[in-house]
C-alpha cells in the first residue's frame, strides 16, 4: 500500500500507546510467551513505524515473558527448489558457491515484514541458528527458545514452535492469516504422512563456509485458512482490532493439537 493511500485509509495516527492499549485489550499480558505473526500496514499509519509496534508488545509482556517471531529466510536454500521464481539451472552451481553463508546478525529475512526486521535488531534480541527457518526473540525465554535450534526438520520437535509449545504459549495474528501460522507446521510434523525432502544452506563451521545438507519438510500451509476455521469453531480465539489489523490471540498448544488431530483425519 502507498504512502498516500495509507494514511488516507487512516482515521487517526497509530501510536505506540494506542497499539500498547490494543494490544492488552485483546489480551496480551505480562508475562506471556506468544509467537507474533505480522502486517505493519494493517495497523494504519503509525508513529514510529515498526519500532512503535515492537516497543508496544515489549511493554506488553515486559521482560517477563518473551516474545518471539519467524525471521525466515528462505532464500538461502538450494536453487534447485526455487519455484517464485525459478532460475536456470546453468546458475545453480554458481548461486551455490558464491551465496553468502548465514549468520544470524546479518542475514536479511526474505519476505517476513518490516515489523519482524525491525524487532530482530532489538538490543536483547537473539536468532536462532537455521539458516532458512530462524526465528527471533526476546524476554525471560530467549535463550531456551533459540539455541540449539536443529538443521533437519527446523519446523519439527525440538524446534523453536516445539519449545513454545512446552511452554503453552499464545500465538497472535496481527494482521495476518492463519496462512502465515508457523506454529501449524509442528502440527503437521507430530501428524501422520508429513512427507520430507533435502535441502541446503551455506553455514560457518570453524570459521568455514560449507554448503549444509538438511531434511525439511513438504508442507501444505493452503491447508492452514481451512484448518483455522475448523479450530475457531471449537476452541476460544480472542479477536479484536490493533488499530485498524484484525487480530486474533490463541493458544499454540491448543492450535497445534488441534491441527494434528484435523490432519490425521485428512490423511487417513
Amino acid at each position: 500500500m502507498r504512502m498516500t493511500s495509507l494514511i488516507q485509509s487512516t482515521d487517526f495516527p497509530r501510536t505506540k500507546t494506542s497499539i500498547l492499549q490494543d494490544l492488552k485489550e485483546l489480551g496480551v499480558k505480562k508475562g506471556m510467551t506468544i509467537i507474533v505473526h505480522s502486517s505493519l500496514k494493517s495497523i494504519g499509519w503509525t508513529v514510529g513505524g515498526a519500532a512503535a509496534v515492537v516497543e508496544a508488545l515489549m511493554e506488553a509482556v515486559t521482560e517477563e515473558g518473551t516474545i518471539v517471531m519467524p525471521a525466515q529466510s528462505g532464500d538461502l536454500s538450494d536453487p534447485s527448489h526455487w519455484q517464485n521464481p525459478p532460475v536456470p539451472e546453468s546458475w545453480w552451481e554458481t548461486i551455490k558457491n558464491e551465496m553468502p553463508a548465514y549468520d544470524p546478525r546479518t542475514t536479511p529475512t526474505w519476505f517476513m515484514g518490516k515489523i519482524v526486521d525491525m524487532f530482530r535488531s532489538y538490543p536483547d534480541v537473539k536468532r536462532s541458528g537455521h539458516p532458512t527457518l530462524s526465528f527471533a526473540a526476546w524476554g525471560k525465554n530467549r535463550d531456551y527458545i533459540v539455541n540449539e535450534h536443529p538443521y533437519d526438520n527446523g519446523l519439527g520437535e525440538e524446534s523453536p514452535l516445539a519449545k513454545i509449545y512446552a511452554l503453552n504459549g499464545s500465538v497472535l495474528l496481527l494482521g495476518a492469516g492463519y496462512d502465515s501460522n508457523t506454529s501449524m507446521h509442528l502440527a503437521e510434523h507430530r501428524a501422520l504422512g508429513l512427507e520430507t525432502e533435502s535441502s541446503g544452506s551455506p553455514v560457518m563451521e570453524n570459521g568455514v563456509r560449507v554448503w549444509k545438507t538438511y531434511i525439511r519438510g513438504v508442507y501444505q500451509e493452503e491447508l492452514f485458512p481451512e484448518i483455522g476455521a475448523a479450530f475457531e469453531q471449537e476452541h476460544k480465539v480472542l479477536r479484536g482490532k490493533i488499530g485498524s489489523a484484525d487480530s486474533h490471540l490463541m493458544s499454540q498448544r491448543e492450535l497445534v493439537d488441534f491441527t494434528e488431530n484435523w490432519l490425521n483425519k485428512k490423511r487417513n
